[in-house]
């Protein structure tokens, strides 16, 4: 198998200096997370320096480690070989990360957005992947130092490369977008998120158009015909120099037009006009804002050069990532509940559209809302937390629990007859929740991920586990 960097390529790439000899098939900057074969980056933060664990990443089986510096723990000096010196390792990082996108000749699609962003692009990485040699984010490694990252591991022989661009403040998405040289450019949506760091939404709609700014001569922009920012971002990318515009949502003139959704055994079924084309398929995700972000892969495997039939058929069999919609059957000891796990992250809209998604799933049972603060929404968070009351109640959840300071503005919002319990933190509101749930539930979990809400899933998760115990004579 060809290594992923040689030693000359790893000193080219960053004009450092090495006098060894090595490979490396992985690229780090963790030395926690260093796997055998791999190059540390001894990169150098506000509150850390890459340098002090060199050793250690080495002693874990890195190849080697780029350095500013020859390190020593104290106990032993490192051998030289086993070292690329730079003049800055960041920067070698970022060098790094554009020698690996400029030896790809695939096609680079690059995906934003205030909500679904990460959902979007495994979706497409999964589509590509059955189309071609397809690298894509892996996480949310979406800031300065993991978009890098994401490129730095890209095998040269990628054909199809999904990126994930995230930020929250003005100015974060350019020089990541100019570093990708994206052939295809989305935004998901421009919503309510990060509003502490912005006057308005429509900033935050410009922060998310930089994303055009690293188009490819000749590159697609994807953007929801549906939000009120759509001229913003069209205009936007028009001024890049997209070479085309292509919109998606349920506005009569989008050229991916939702036409109608419904729950299926699968997730979602889906009925749209795609160019004309009338199309019928299903996802393995449930919700209309699902159904809303499968129109944009669709659209972006078709600006790639893919198979979009393919593609939507292949679609059927995505599931939700950890934290952003996964489903588990959790056994009881007279029954089962259904928990879906959102505590990866929160807005005012990602929390609307769930609550519509639970409404469309509903069979028999309770359905329950348990609610963390929706975190960096600046000076309006209490009245954004607030208003959630009315999407809430309008799509008839029976039980909302809620916890933090923010959620408390929407626990006194609500009806009584909604409002179950309120605690002032995630870990206080286990025992309500868990004291509360009965077979045939329904309970959907979703906040911030500092609201830290994956403790009340890891609770719920663990009354199976209990009954298991129980079951088996534990």
């Amino acid at each position: 198998m060809t290594a992923l960097w040689t030693s000359l390529d790893v000193a080219a790439a960053t004009e450092g200096t090495t006098s060894g000899d090595w490979d490396a098939d992985g690229i780090s900057i963790d030395s926690r997370s260093v796997s055998i074969g791999d190059l540390f980056v001894a990169v150098e933060g506000p509150n850390f320096d890459g340098h002090d664990f060199v050793v250690e990443a080495l002693e874990r089986g890195a190849s080697a480690a780029v350095v500013t510096r020859i390190p020593a723990d104290g106990k032993q000096t490192v051998n030289e070989d086993r070292l690329v010196i730079v003049k800055d390792t960041t920067v070698a990082l970022q060098s790094l990360a554009r020698a690996a996108r400029t030896r790809m000749s695939g096609r680079v699609a690059a995906i934003t957005g205030s909500v679904g962003k990460t959902t979007t692009k495994e979706a497409l990485t999964l589509a590509m992947s059955r189309q071609g040699l397809a690298h894509a984010t892996s996480g949310n490694l979406n800031n300065h130092w993991g978009v890098p990252l994401s490129l730095t591991r890209m095998p040269a022989a990628t054909e199809y490369a999904i990126l994930e661009l995230g930020m929250n403040h003005a100015g974060e998405i350019d020089p990541l977008s100019r570093m990708v040289r994206p052939h295809v450019a989305v935004v998901t949506t421009v919503e309510a998120v990060h509003l502490e760091f912005f006057g308005a939404v429509s900033e935050i709609a410009d922060a998310k158009a930089e994303i055009f700014l690293g188009l490819e001569p000749g590159g697609i922009a994807i953007i929801p015909a549906d939000n009120p920012h759509y001229d913003l971002l069209a205009l936007a990318a028009k001024n890049a120099g997209a070479a085309s515009i292509v919109s998606f949502g349920t506005d009569n003139g989008a050229a991916y037009r939702l036409i109608a959704w419904a729950v299926s055994e699968a997730g979602t079924r889906i009925a749209a006009d795609v160019n004309g084309k009338r199309l019928v398929y299903d996802i393995g995700m449930t919700g209309k804002h699902m159904a809303l972000n499968s129109l944009a892969v669709l659209a972006a495997v078709d600006a790639l050069g893919g198979d979009i039939e393919q593609a939507a058929g292949d679609l059927n069999d995505m599931t939700p990532p950890t934290g952003r919609g996964a489903r588990s059957t959790i056994p009881l000891p007279h029954g089962t509940f259904s928990l879906i796990d959102e505590s990866y992250n929160a807005s005012p809209a990602s929390i609307a559209a769930l609550a519509e998604a639970l409404n469309a799933t509903r069979k028999k049972g309770r359905v329950i809302l348990a609610l963390g603060d929706m975190l960096e929404l600046g000076g309006g968070s209490d009245a954004l937390h607030a208003d959630l009351a009315t999407p809430i109640a309008c799509d008839g959840i029976d039980c909302v629990f809620t916890a933090g300071s923010g959620m408390r503005h929407l626990h006194d919002a609500l009806p009584a007859s909604q409002a179950t319990g309120h605690a002032a933190s995630s870990e206080e509101l286990v025992s309500l929740i868990t004291q509360f749930i009965e077979p045939g539930d329904v309970v959907a979990v979703k906040g911030s991920f500092g609201s830290r809400m994956s403790v009340v899933v890891d609770a719920l998760k663990n009354l199976g586990q209990q009954t298991q115990t129980a079951v088996n004579g534990g």
